[in-house]
Protein backbone atom coordinates (compact mmCIF):
# COMPACT_ATOMS: atom_id res chain seq x y z
CA UNK A 1 0.00 0.00 0.00
CA UNK A 2 1.29 3.31 -0.98
CA UNK A 3 -0.07 6.27 0.09
CA UNK A 4 1.77 9.78 -0.61
CA UNK A 5 5.23 9.32 0.72
CA UNK A 6 5.31 6.09 3.09
CA UNK A 7 5.20 2.71 1.78
CA UNK A 8 3.25 0.18 3.80
CA UNK A 9 3.66 -3.77 3.45
CA UNK A 10 0.60 -5.35 4.47
CA UNK A 11 0.72 -7.59 7.44
CA UNK A 12 -0.39 -10.99 5.22
CA UNK A 13 3.12 -9.69 3.25
CA UNK A 14 5.16 -9.47 6.21
CA UNK A 15 8.26 -12.17 5.77
CA UNK A 16 7.84 -15.31 7.61
CA UNK A 17 11.27 -16.33 7.28
CA UNK A 18 14.47 -14.45 8.21
CA UNK A 19 17.46 -14.75 5.65
CA UNK A 20 20.63 -16.54 6.49
CA UNK A 21 23.80 -14.98 4.72
CA UNK A 22 26.23 -17.66 5.89
CA UNK A 23 25.69 -20.07 2.83
CA UNK A 24 25.66 -16.99 0.15
CA UNK A 25 29.23 -15.19 1.63
CA UNK A 26 31.98 -15.02 -1.45
CA UNK A 27 34.49 -17.34 1.35
CA UNK A 28 33.12 -19.38 4.32
CA UNK A 29 32.91 -17.74 7.47
CA UNK A 30 36.42 -17.94 9.40
CA UNK A 31 35.04 -20.25 12.80
CA UNK A 32 35.44 -19.05 16.51
CA UNK A 33 38.24 -20.59 18.10
CA UNK A 34 39.36 -20.83 21.28
CA UNK A 35 43.03 -18.97 22.66
CA UNK A 36 45.98 -21.00 22.90
CA UNK A 37 45.80 -20.75 27.08
CA UNK A 38 42.79 -21.01 29.39
CA UNK A 39 39.80 -22.76 29.25
CA UNK A 40 37.88 -23.52 26.51
CA UNK A 41 35.38 -20.57 25.56
CA UNK A 42 33.87 -22.61 23.06
CA UNK A 43 32.21 -25.60 25.46
CA UNK A 44 31.03 -22.67 27.84
CA UNK A 45 29.06 -21.37 24.70
CA UNK A 46 26.37 -24.09 26.11
CA UNK A 47 26.33 -22.79 29.45
CA UNK A 48 25.69 -18.69 28.96
CA UNK A 49 23.66 -19.02 25.58
CA UNK A 50 19.95 -20.79 24.42
CA UNK A 51 20.47 -24.09 22.55
CA UNK A 52 18.29 -22.67 19.75
CA UNK A 53 20.28 -19.57 19.57
CA UNK A 54 23.70 -21.62 19.46
CA UNK A 55 21.99 -23.45 16.44
CA UNK A 56 21.13 -20.80 14.70
CA UNK A 57 24.31 -19.09 14.64
CA UNK A 58 25.95 -21.97 12.77
CA UNK A 59 22.86 -22.75 10.65
CA UNK A 60 23.35 -23.70 7.38
CA UNK A 61 19.89 -23.09 5.74
CA UNK A 62 19.59 -20.55 3.97
CA UNK A 63 16.22 -19.33 5.38
CA UNK A 64 14.92 -19.88 9.07
CA UNK A 65 11.73 -20.10 9.55
CA UNK A 66 10.29 -17.17 12.10
CA UNK A 67 8.05 -18.83 14.83
CA UNK A 68 4.21 -18.03 14.74
CA UNK A 69 4.47 -16.55 18.22
CA UNK A 70 7.68 -14.57 17.49
CA UNK A 71 5.71 -13.56 14.11
CA UNK A 72 2.69 -12.63 16.24
CA UNK A 73 4.92 -10.91 18.88
CA UNK A 74 6.19 -9.16 15.72
CA UNK A 75 2.94 -7.67 14.80
CA UNK A 76 2.23 -6.35 17.71
CA UNK A 77 5.03 -4.34 17.91
CA UNK A 78 4.32 -2.41 14.76
CA UNK A 79 5.69 -4.76 11.99
CA UNK A 80 6.07 -4.24 8.79
CA UNK A 81 7.43 -0.96 9.14
CA UNK A 82 7.15 1.71 6.77
CA UNK A 83 9.62 3.20 4.32
CA UNK A 84 9.09 6.33 3.87
CA UNK A 85 10.51 8.56 0.86
CA UNK A 86 12.04 11.56 2.04
CA UNK A 87 10.43 13.98 -0.49
CA UNK A 88 10.81 17.05 1.55
CA UNK A 89 14.24 16.61 2.44
CA UNK A 90 15.05 15.73 -1.10
CA UNK A 91 13.03 19.22 -2.12
CA UNK A 92 15.34 21.04 0.73
CA UNK A 93 18.45 19.56 -0.64
CA UNK A 94 17.88 19.87 -4.29
CA UNK A 95 19.08 17.06 -5.55
CA UNK A 96 17.97 14.45 -8.65
CA UNK A 97 18.92 11.83 -5.72
CA UNK A 98 15.69 9.75 -4.16
CA UNK A 99 15.81 9.30 -0.76
CA UNK A 100 13.87 6.22 1.54
CA UNK A 101 14.30 5.52 4.72
CA UNK A 102 13.45 2.49 6.78
CA UNK A 103 10.90 3.41 9.52
CA UNK A 104 12.86 0.94 12.75
CA UNK A 105 11.35 4.20 15.25
CA UNK A 106 7.90 2.92 15.20
CA UNK A 107 8.65 0.82 17.37
CA UNK A 108 7.48 0.45 21.62
CA UNK A 109 10.95 1.10 22.46
CA UNK A 110 11.77 3.19 19.75
CA UNK A 111 14.16 1.17 18.07
CA UNK A 112 14.83 -1.74 15.79
CA UNK A 113 16.88 -3.88 18.65
CA UNK A 114 13.06 -4.74 19.25
CA UNK A 115 13.59 -7.87 16.26
CA UNK A 116 16.05 -9.68 18.03
CA UNK A 117 15.28 -9.34 21.51
CA UNK A 118 11.84 -10.67 20.82
CA UNK A 119 13.20 -13.77 19.39
CA UNK A 120 15.65 -14.21 21.54
CA UNK A 121 13.43 -14.00 25.07
CA UNK A 122 11.25 -16.39 23.28
CA UNK A 123 13.97 -19.06 22.71
CA UNK A 124 14.78 -18.65 26.26
CA UNK A 125 11.38 -19.04 27.63
CA UNK A 126 11.08 -22.04 25.23
CA UNK A 127 14.21 -23.54 26.85
CA UNK A 128 13.08 -23.18 30.77
CA UNK A 129 14.93 -20.01 31.44
CA UNK A 130 13.89 -17.64 34.16
CA UNK A 131 16.04 -14.55 33.95
CA UNK A 132 18.01 -13.54 30.94
CA UNK A 133 21.29 -11.01 31.60
CA UNK A 134 22.53 -8.69 29.40
CA UNK A 135 24.45 -5.58 28.30
CA UNK A 136 23.46 -2.54 26.74
CA UNK A 137 25.46 1.13 24.94
CA UNK A 138 23.38 3.21 24.42
CA UNK A 139 20.17 1.66 26.56
CA UNK A 140 18.23 0.66 22.87
CA UNK A 141 18.95 -2.77 23.39
CA UNK A 142 18.80 -2.72 27.37
CA UNK A 143 15.24 -1.50 26.74
CA UNK A 144 14.24 -3.77 23.25
CA UNK A 145 15.18 -6.61 25.95
CA UNK A 146 13.40 -5.48 28.78
CA UNK A 147 10.31 -4.97 26.50
CA UNK A 148 10.56 -8.69 25.40
CA UNK A 149 11.10 -9.74 28.75
CA UNK A 150 7.94 -8.36 29.79
CA UNK A 151 6.07 -9.90 27.07
CA UNK A 152 7.26 -13.26 27.68
CA UNK A 153 7.34 -13.16 31.41
CA UNK A 154 11.24 -13.19 32.11
CA UNK A 155 13.18 -11.49 34.84
CA UNK A 156 15.83 -9.13 33.43
CA UNK A 157 19.53 -7.83 34.59
CA UNK A 158 20.87 -4.91 32.30
CA UNK A 159 24.53 -3.86 32.91
CA UNK A 160 24.95 -0.41 31.29
CA UNK A 161 27.97 1.31 29.86
CA UNK A 162 27.93 4.26 32.38
CA UNK A 163 28.64 6.74 29.69
CA UNK A 164 25.41 6.40 28.32
CA UNK A 165 23.32 5.26 31.47
CA UNK A 166 24.77 8.65 33.58
CA UNK A 167 22.74 11.11 31.29
CA UNK A 168 19.72 9.01 30.07
CA UNK A 169 17.64 9.25 33.27
CA UNK A 170 14.12 8.29 30.75
CA UNK A 171 15.56 5.83 29.31
CA UNK A 172 17.00 4.19 33.11
CA UNK A 173 13.27 4.56 34.42
CA UNK A 174 11.65 3.19 30.94
CA UNK A 175 13.88 -0.44 31.25
CA UNK A 176 12.83 -0.26 34.83
CA UNK A 177 9.24 0.56 34.20
CA UNK A 178 9.35 -2.86 32.06
CA UNK A 179 10.63 -4.72 34.99
CA UNK A 180 14.19 -4.45 34.74
CA UNK A 181 17.10 -5.01 36.96
CA UNK A 182 19.14 -2.25 35.43
CA UNK A 183 22.88 -1.06 36.97
CA UNK A 184 25.83 1.02 36.02
CA UNK A 185 28.86 -0.62 34.37
CA UNK A 186 31.44 -1.35 35.62
CA UNK A 187 29.44 -2.32 38.51
CA UNK A 188 30.07 -3.62 41.81
CA UNK A 189 28.37 -7.06 41.50
CA UNK A 190 30.93 -8.50 39.24
CA UNK A 191 34.48 -9.60 39.84
CA UNK A 192 35.20 -7.73 37.01
CA UNK A 193 33.25 -4.57 37.74
CA UNK A 194 34.93 -4.29 41.07
CA UNK A 195 37.87 -4.51 39.16
CA UNK A 196 37.37 -1.57 36.68
CA UNK A 197 35.91 0.39 39.75
CA UNK A 198 39.31 -0.14 41.61
CA UNK A 199 41.21 1.21 39.15
CA UNK A 200 38.89 4.29 38.09
CA UNK A 201 35.86 4.90 40.75
CA UNK A 202 33.79 7.00 37.59
CA UNK A 203 35.03 4.28 35.00
CA UNK A 204 32.73 5.48 31.93
CA UNK A 205 32.55 1.45 30.77
CA UNK A 206 32.19 0.21 27.76
CA UNK A 207 30.47 -2.05 25.77
CA UNK A 208 33.42 -4.93 26.25
CA UNK A 209 33.54 -4.25 30.15
CA UNK A 210 29.33 -4.68 29.71
CA UNK A 211 29.67 -7.84 28.03
CA UNK A 212 31.89 -9.20 30.73
CA UNK A 213 29.79 -8.55 33.54
CA UNK A 214 26.74 -9.95 32.12
CA UNK A 215 28.61 -13.25 30.73
CA UNK A 216 30.11 -13.47 34.32
CA UNK A 217 26.39 -12.94 35.92
CA UNK A 218 24.83 -15.89 34.06
CA UNK A 219 27.62 -18.42 34.47
CA UNK A 220 26.75 -18.35 38.53
CA UNK A 221 22.82 -18.96 37.52
CA UNK A 222 21.81 -22.01 35.87
CA UNK A 223 18.45 -20.67 35.33
CA UNK A 224 20.09 -17.46 33.50
CA UNK A 225 21.13 -17.14 30.27
CA UNK A 226 23.15 -14.49 28.38
CA UNK A 227 21.54 -12.13 25.53
CA UNK A 228 23.97 -10.47 22.99
CA UNK A 229 22.06 -7.35 20.77
CA UNK A 230 24.62 -7.08 18.02
CA UNK A 231 27.20 -8.47 16.34
CA UNK A 232 26.54 -12.25 16.02
CA UNK A 233 25.22 -14.05 13.41
CA UNK A 234 21.72 -14.98 15.70
CA UNK A 235 21.42 -11.42 15.78
CA UNK A 236 22.07 -9.73 12.25
CA UNK A 237 19.53 -13.09 11.17
CA UNK A 238 16.56 -11.64 13.08
CA UNK A 239 17.85 -8.33 11.76
CA UNK A 240 17.19 -9.08 8.23
CA UNK A 241 13.50 -8.56 8.66
CA UNK A 242 14.20 -4.95 7.87
CA UNK A 243 15.82 -5.50 4.53
CA UNK A 244 13.48 -8.09 3.58
CA UNK A 245 10.21 -6.21 4.32
CA UNK A 246 12.32 -3.38 2.47
CA UNK A 247 12.87 -5.07 -1.06
CA UNK A 248 9.44 -5.69 -0.70
CA UNK A 249 7.97 -2.30 -0.06
CA UNK A 250 10.85 -0.88 -2.81
CA UNK A 251 9.16 -3.58 -5.25
CA UNK A 252 5.70 -1.89 -4.83
CA UNK A 253 7.48 1.93 -6.11
CA UNK A 254 9.26 -0.23 -9.05
CA UNK A 255 12.33 1.09 -7.82
CA UNK A 256 15.99 -0.47 -6.17
CA UNK A 257 18.57 1.38 -4.57
CA UNK A 258 21.94 2.33 -5.67
CA UNK A 259 23.53 3.00 -2.75
CA UNK A 260 22.91 1.22 0.93
CA UNK A 261 23.68 3.10 4.22
CA UNK A 262 23.33 2.84 7.95
CA UNK A 263 25.25 3.54 10.64
CA UNK A 264 27.56 0.68 12.29
CA UNK A 265 29.01 -0.15 16.00
CA UNK A 266 28.81 -3.32 15.96
CA UNK A 267 26.92 -3.98 13.01
CA UNK A 268 23.08 -5.23 13.84
CA UNK A 269 21.24 -2.35 12.19
CA UNK A 270 23.32 -1.74 9.06
CA UNK A 271 23.20 -5.58 8.86
CA UNK A 272 19.90 -5.95 9.31
CA UNK A 273 18.96 -3.55 6.52
CA UNK A 274 22.08 -4.64 4.11
CA UNK A 275 22.37 -8.56 4.14
CA UNK A 276 19.24 -9.38 1.77
CA UNK A 277 20.62 -6.86 -0.62
CA UNK A 278 24.32 -8.05 -0.10
CA UNK A 279 22.45 -11.45 -1.64
CA UNK A 280 21.95 -9.58 -5.31
CA UNK A 281 25.07 -8.18 -5.43
CA UNK A 282 27.22 -11.50 -4.60
CA UNK A 283 24.34 -13.67 -6.68
CA UNK A 284 23.42 -11.67 -9.70
CA UNK A 285 26.19 -9.46 -9.64
CA UNK A 286 24.10 -5.65 -8.40
CA UNK A 287 26.25 -2.99 -8.58
CA UNK A 288 24.64 -1.89 -5.25
CA UNK A 289 27.02 0.84 -2.92
CA UNK A 290 27.10 -0.25 0.74
CA UNK A 291 28.67 2.62 3.17
CA UNK A 292 28.82 2.30 7.01
CA UNK A 293 28.82 5.43 8.86
CA UNK A 294 30.79 6.00 11.87
CA UNK A 295 32.20 7.63 14.40
CA UNK A 296 36.05 8.18 14.67
CA UNK A 297 36.30 6.88 18.24
CA UNK A 298 35.35 3.41 17.10
CA UNK A 299 36.17 3.28 13.47
CA UNK A 300 36.32 -0.08 13.41
CA UNK A 301 35.65 -1.32 10.15
CA UNK A 302 39.48 0.61 9.63
CA UNK A 303 40.77 -1.60 12.22
CA UNK A 304 42.84 -4.98 11.62
CA UNK A 305 40.80 -7.78 10.49
CA UNK A 306 42.21 -10.42 12.77
CA UNK A 307 40.82 -13.09 15.91
CA UNK A 308 40.06 -11.04 18.92
CA UNK A 309 37.89 -11.34 21.74
CA UNK A 310 34.41 -9.85 22.21
CA UNK A 311 34.64 -8.62 25.47
CA UNK A 312 37.09 -6.92 27.61
CA UNK A 313 37.95 -9.91 30.26
CA UNK A 314 38.45 -12.57 27.20
CA UNK A 315 35.23 -14.73 28.05
CA UNK A 316 34.49 -15.45 24.75
CA UNK A 317 36.15 -16.96 22.06
CA UNK A 318 38.26 -15.66 19.62
CA UNK A 319 36.27 -14.34 16.51
CA UNK A 320 37.42 -13.03 13.41
CA UNK A 321 36.63 -9.47 13.07
CA UNK A 322 37.43 -5.47 12.09
CA UNK A 323 38.72 -4.89 14.98
CA UNK A 324 40.82 -1.99 16.98
CA UNK A 325 41.41 -4.06 19.52
CA UNK A 326 39.39 -5.68 22.62
CA UNK A 327 40.79 -3.23 25.48
CA UNK A 328 40.98 -0.35 23.33
CA UNK A 329 39.67 2.82 25.36
CA UNK A 330 37.11 4.40 23.59
CA UNK A 331 36.31 8.33 23.71
CA UNK A 332 32.69 8.30 25.22
CA UNK A 333 30.33 9.83 22.78
CA UNK A 334 26.34 10.30 22.33
CA UNK A 335 25.93 7.62 19.99
CA UNK A 336 27.29 5.36 22.30
CA UNK A 337 25.78 2.69 20.67
CA UNK A 338 28.72 3.04 18.07
CA UNK A 339 31.23 2.73 20.39
CA UNK A 340 32.29 -0.95 20.14
CA UNK A 341 35.66 -2.18 19.34
CA UNK A 342 34.87 -4.61 16.85
CA UNK A 343 32.61 -5.12 13.57
CA UNK A 344 30.01 -7.98 13.22
CA UNK A 345 32.08 -11.69 11.72
CA UNK A 346 29.70 -10.95 8.61
CA UNK A 347 29.97 -7.39 8.27
CA UNK A 348 34.00 -7.50 8.55
CA UNK A 349 34.33 -10.47 6.15
CA UNK A 350 32.13 -8.20 3.57
CA UNK A 351 34.36 -5.50 4.32
CA UNK A 352 37.45 -7.32 3.82
CA UNK A 353 35.94 -9.20 0.31
CA UNK A 354 35.69 -5.14 -0.90
CA UNK A 355 31.90 -4.98 -0.51
CA UNK A 356 31.73 -2.07 1.93
CA UNK A 357 33.04 1.27 1.80
CA UNK A 358 32.91 3.60 4.93
CA UNK A 359 32.18 6.89 6.68
CA UNK A 360 34.18 8.27 9.49
CA UNK A 361 32.23 11.36 11.17
CA UNK A 362 34.15 13.75 13.41
CA UNK A 363 34.18 12.83 17.32
CA UNK A 364 32.29 16.23 18.69
CA UNK A 365 29.56 14.79 16.72
CA UNK A 366 28.29 18.42 15.66
CA UNK A 367 28.67 17.68 11.87
CA UNK A 368 26.23 14.91 12.14
CA UNK A 369 23.62 16.23 14.67
CA UNK A 370 23.48 19.47 12.26
CA UNK A 371 22.75 17.27 9.34
CA UNK A 372 19.90 15.46 11.38
CA UNK A 373 18.32 19.08 12.68
CA UNK A 374 17.72 19.13 8.86
CA UNK A 375 16.21 15.81 8.91
CA UNK A 376 14.06 16.74 11.71
CA UNK A 377 12.77 20.42 10.38
CA UNK A 378 12.06 18.71 7.16
CA UNK A 379 10.70 15.07 7.50
CA UNK A 380 9.80 15.66 11.55
CA UNK A 381 10.54 12.67 12.93
CA UNK A 382 13.61 12.88 15.76
CA UNK A 383 15.94 10.33 15.19
CA UNK A 384 18.28 8.75 17.81
CA UNK A 385 22.21 10.23 18.02
CA UNK A 386 23.35 6.64 16.27
CA UNK A 387 20.74 7.13 13.31
CA UNK A 388 22.12 10.89 12.66
CA UNK A 389 24.73 9.16 11.06
CA UNK A 390 22.96 7.64 9.04
CA UNK A 391 21.49 10.47 7.89
CA UNK A 392 24.16 12.32 7.65
CA UNK A 393 25.87 9.95 5.05
CA UNK A 394 22.61 10.00 2.91
CA UNK A 395 22.54 13.81 3.03
CA UNK A 396 25.89 13.67 1.75
CA UNK A 397 25.30 11.16 -0.84
CA UNK A 398 22.61 12.97 -2.15
CA UNK A 399 24.57 16.32 -2.21
CA UNK A 400 27.23 14.24 -4.28
CA UNK A 401 24.22 13.62 -6.58
CA UNK A 402 23.42 17.47 -6.61
CA UNK A 403 26.87 17.98 -7.93
CA UNK A 404 26.97 15.00 -10.40
CA UNK A 405 23.63 15.45 -11.46
CA UNK A 406 23.41 11.71 -10.95
CA UNK A 407 20.03 10.47 -10.39
CA UNK A 408 20.51 7.82 -7.52
CA UNK A 409 18.48 5.97 -5.23
CA UNK A 410 19.47 6.15 -1.89
CA UNK A 411 18.19 4.22 0.51
CA UNK A 412 18.75 4.68 5.06
CA UNK A 413 17.98 3.17 8.08
CA UNK A 414 16.30 5.30 11.08
CA UNK A 415 17.38 2.27 13.38
CA UNK A 416 15.62 4.18 16.28
CA UNK A 417 14.56 7.53 17.82
CA UNK A 418 15.45 10.36 20.28
CA UNK A 419 12.69 10.92 22.37
CA UNK A 420 14.78 10.05 25.00
CA UNK A 421 18.02 11.44 24.44
CA UNK A 422 17.23 14.79 23.99
CA UNK A 423 19.93 15.86 26.20
CA UNK A 424 22.38 14.51 23.69
CA UNK A 425 20.56 17.14 21.25
CA UNK A 426 20.85 19.96 23.40
CA UNK A 427 24.50 19.31 24.34
CA UNK A 428 25.66 18.78 20.48
CA UNK A 429 23.79 21.38 19.42
CA UNK A 430 23.85 24.26 22.09
CA UNK A 431 19.94 24.44 22.56
CA UNK A 432 18.37 26.34 25.18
Amino acid sequence: MVHNNTIQLPVEDMPTSWYNILPDLPSPLPPPMDPEEGPSRLKNLGNIFSKNILMQEAAEDKYITIPDEVRDLYIQSGRPRPLIRAKRLENELNTPAKLYYKAEFYSPTGSHKVNTAIAQAYYAKKEGYERMATETGAGQWGTALAYACSLLGLELTVYWVRAASSWKAERFRLMQLYGADVCASPSDRTEVGRKMLKEDPNHPGGLGIAISEAIEDVSTDEKAVYSLGSVLNHVLLHQTIIGLETKKQMELVDDYPDVVISCLGGGSNFGGLSIPFFKDRIKNGNDTKFLAAQSEVAPNLKGEYRYDFGDYAEQTPLLKMCTLGHREQIQPIKGDGLRYHAAAPIISALKAAGYIDTLIFPSDEEYVFQRAKKFVQTEGFLPAAESNYSIAAAIDEALECKNSGEEKTILFNISGHGFMDMHGFADVLELQ
